[in-house]
């Protein structure tokens, strides 16, 4: 593998734009799957056969299935869905419900989900958690997490803790602007970061969040880019995958403005996820624009010996949890 079919393999892409089916043949690490690619079990199943066929490494085939407000397997379920994290924890059927999520992904090709969600809801006017949390109380939250985390690895799916520091004290959409949090370092541990610091030596990955957080940041640089936090989270003895939220959300970008076809400012903004060690990066589509901004920034790292140091660095560890997995 060349760096730039290592840079590749740093990204997770949606179907939207079709790049990806190239972008596979260069090393791509994985696919992230949205509503509209799973229409039927055949039809899906087939999409993943294709994409496997397609593939230099093995992807993580990869999807957001929460329950509730987060799924995507609707058009399957004739619009029928599972609990969310909270009804499910509160029913006392999280466990059961768990287990049949993780059966269905297994039985269509998916080895990645981006669950359970560790946000502590401690906002009531948080717009973007809410009842994706499994509870208001962290130590509720790191049982629930074990309950999760364990069935999706028992069934051959790789968990994925989010997010990273905690999204629960937040009063904006990370998709639609970069929320604020002012708490001190202290508080953060005491409530947030807590069900992080729980499983961070036994979960595979951990989806870093798109906030500002003033106790790592007093200059606004959103957690996905700062490498305070990023340390911070390794020494909690993190040694996994660290991957972004959607880079085409608003907390991501300079403006906090959505700007998925804004190449330069994308660009920069994963350049500086990448320099801050963020391991893998998720871009919902895959369009010409976004196929641009990995062969950019590849373009920038032959001459760059911080970008390649940390484009090896993930490779490896990229490498290592797929290696781990059987999947390669």
């Amino acid at each position: 593998m060349d760096l730039r079919q290592k840079l590749y393999q740093m990204f997770i892409l949606g179907t939207d734009g079709n790049g990806y089916e190239k972008a596979l043949q260069e090393g791509l690490g994985g696919i992230i799957f949205f509503t509209k690619d799973i229409q039927s079990p055949e039809q899906f199943k087939n999409l993943i056969e294709d994409i496997k066929s397609k593939s230099l490494i093995p992807p993580f085939l990869s999807i957001d299935q929460e329950g509730g407000r987060v799924e995507r397997t609707e058009n399957i379920h004739g619009g029928k869905k599972y609990l969310s994290a909270k009804y499910a924890f509160e029913k006392g059927i999280l466990a059961e419900q768990t287990e049949a999520i993780a059966k269905e992904l297994k039985s269509y090709g998916i080895n990645m989900n981006f669950a359970p969600c560790l946000d502590v809801n401690t906002n009531p006017d948080n717009p973007i958690i809410g009842e994706r949390a499994f509870s208001n109380n962290t130590d509720d939250v790191i049982k629930c997490e074990k309950t999760v985390s364990e069935r999706y690895r028992k069934n051959g799916i790789i968990p994925c803790a989010k997010h990273f520091p905690g999204h629960g004290d937040a009063n904006a959409d990370s998709h639609l602007t970069l929320p604020r949090i002012d708490l001190s370092l202290e508080e953060m541990e005491k409530t947030h970061i807590k069900p992080f610091a729980a499983c961070a030596k036994t979960i595979e990955t951990i989806m870093v969040a798109h906030l500002h957080c003033t106790c790592f940041e007093k200059d606004v640089i959103p957690t996905s880019m700062s490498k305070n936090a990023i340390n911070y989270l390794r020494k909690l003895g993190f040694d996994g995958v660290a991957i972004s939220d959607d880079m085409i959300m608003a907390g991501a970008s300079a403006t906090h403005v959505a700007t998925a076809n804004n190449i330069e400012e994308t660009c920069n903004a994963c350049e500086k996820a990448i320099r801050a060690g963020l391991n893998m990066l998720i871009y919902r589509n895959s369009t010409p624009e976004t196929i641009d901004i990995i062969e950019k920034i590849a373009e920038k790292a032959e001459h760059d010996k911080e970008l390649q140091e940390n484009i090896e660095k993930s490779y490896e560890k990229i490498m290592g949890l797929k290696n781990k997995k059987n999947m390669l």
